[in-house]
């Protein structure tokens, strides 16, 4: 009987041991050199970020990109399809074919684009919007043959676009709204406002001032499937969180101060995030580094801080597993000094703590500038 139990034992440990090593959950993240590290190098990384896993913490495959490319953010497409990624240096886009093994980077051509930061994308699959903070314009695209559609800029007293970097989209109302960050070679140089775009015409209808000046709006992301419609905006150099509320009577945005992170000693604040219920916003601070979570079930204007979880120096992108038992936090913002870590956090958020730490990148001397997850486990609807 004995021998029997046993048996059956070892049986099940058996049909569970393949279950288990084959766990794996994996993220794109690229990389750059540190300024004086000489050759420069930059590239992809995909790497196995499952803390439960054998590979983890490992680089399971890496591709190439131009050691001059200065690769900022990587953004999917509507359907997940095709990977693009933002660039500060040269060339200002770029493509991947998720749908095609081996992974490969297209360059695409984006003349009237300097320094392109952040991408949104329409439902219907057929457009994307770019930021260019070096051109002070958005360029509109074909998301099905990625050519250039069409050039948004202005320069007028009221209606005008300066170092424009967030991109928030809300096709319900046909709005674009673009924040004003930082002179791409001068931080002194900073904005203080929100662009707001009527997305179908690419008329620029007006622009808010947000903050204090030079408080730089560096964010804006919208609140899926809030009514009425509802953005968040950081402000980089200010340190705040503001909403920007629809008011459909006047076709425009009110926008009011949500919350002021030097409360919590915490500064420069970047991404926001939200979980899959939207009952919950993520916010990363860079210095000195940490992912802060907030209960907005009861009101999307007043967000209750629940915990803010020290990460390291330059806090910026998130992802999520897709039970949402983990965030993974990337840790580099520019190169710039304390807030450049060069690793990744795993964060229970059952236990609201930081469990794991992924120097694979760090240890080489590299930089990653932003994460997001290969599509299987993608599950971001917010961006």
């Amino acid at each position: 009987m004995i021998k029997k139990t046993i048996t059956n034992a070892l049986c099940s440990l058996l049909l569970l041991a393949p279950a288990i090593s084959s766990a794996e959950m994996l993220a794109m993240v690229n990389y750059e050199s540190q300024p004086n590290q000489l050759p420069r190098k930059e590239g992809i990384a995909i790497i196995d970020v499952d803390p439960n896993s054998p590979k983890f913490g490992k680089i399971i495959n890496e591709l190439p990109l131009p050691a001059d490319a200065v690769a900022h953010h990587i953004f999917y497409n509507k359907d997940l399809s095709k990977a693009y990624i933002t660039a500060l240096g040269n060339g200002a886009l770029r493509v991947i074919n998720m749908t095609q093994e081996p992974l490969k980077i297209q360059d695409l051509n984006v003349p009237e684009c300097q320094v392109g930061e952040d991408m949104a994308f329409t439902s219907d699959k057929k457009t994307w919007y770019l930021t260019c903070m070096g051109s002070s314009n958005v360029i509109v695209g074909d998301a099905q043959t990625d050519k250039v559609k069409n050039v948004i800029s202005a320069n007028g007293k009221d209606k005008f676009i300066k170092y424009p970097h967030g991109i928030g989209l809300n096709e319900d109302i046909d709005r674009i709204m673009v924040t004003s960050t930082v002179h791409p070679t001068n931080l002194s140089d900073a904005g203080e406002t929100v662009t707001v775009i009527k997305a179908s015409t690419g008329e620029v209808l007006s622009t808010h001032k947000v903050g204090g000046a030079g408080s730089s709006t560096v964010e804006a992301v919208f609140v899926p499937h809030a009514n009425p419609p509802i953005a968040y905006v950081n402000t980089m150099f200010e340190g705040k969180l503001w909403t920007a509320t629809w008011q459909a009577n006047h076709d425009n945005f009110d926008f009011k101060p949500a919350y002021n992170f030097a409360d919590i000693g915490q500064g420069v604040p970047l991404e926001v995030y939200f979980n899959q219920q939207h009952d919950k916003l993520f916010i990363t601070t860079a210095k000195p580094g940490a992912l802060n979570i907030f209960d907005i079930s009861q009101s999307i204007h007043e967000p209750k801080l629940i915990k803010s979880i020290p990460t390291a120096g330059g806090a910026h992108h998130v992802v999520f597993s897709p039970d949402e038992k983990y965030a993974i936090v990337q840790n580099s913002f520019l190169n710039l000094p304390e807030m450049d870590d060069g690793s990744i956090s795993v964060i229970n958020l059952e236990k609201m703590e930081k469990i794991r730490t992924i120097d694979v990148l760090k240890n080489q001397g590299f930089k990653p500038n932003c994460i997001v997850m290969m599509p299987k486990w993608h599950t971001d609807d917010a961006h």
